[in-house]
């Protein structure tokens, strides 16, 4: 398996920035594609951005796109995602997610078998 735990979420202002951080434990994190999903009360989980096993290529949601980047560090074990222009519609628990085998488009929850717990990101309006 591959524990994920997520880190940085919190209060900011609308136009602010915030960058979360995804850590796995195990020494094969690399073999890992990784993506972040978030999920607002009352909605589904929805994809916002996916980086593939040796960063080579990165894909987001058309709702983030040219706000948020996604960036990962496998010495470190690690992926992170920079948020930047805020806005109160970005407010969400926001779930990191890997999977091993690259079944799907990887922009369903299904498609992913490992999560983390989440980190809340609430943006002030």
């Amino acid at each position: 398996q591959a524990p994920l735990v997520e880190s940085g979420g919190g209060l900011v202002q609308a136009g602010g920035s915030l960058r979360l951080s995804c850590s796995a434990s195990g020494s094969t994190f690399s073999n890992y594609e990784v993506a972040w999903f978030r999920q607002a009360p009352g909605k589904e989980r929805e994809f916002v951005a996916r980086v593939t096993r040796g960063a080579t290529g990165t894909y987001y949601s058309d709702s983030v796109e040219g706000r948020f980047t996604i960036s990962r560090d496998n010495a470190k074990n690690s992926v992170y995602l920079q948020m930047s222009s805020l806005t109160a519609e970005d407010t969400a628990i926001y779930y990191c997610a890997a999977r091993r085998l690259i079944n799907g488009r990887g922009i369903s929850p299904g498609d992913y078998d490992y999560w983390g717990q989440g980190t809340q990101v609430t943006v002030s309006s």
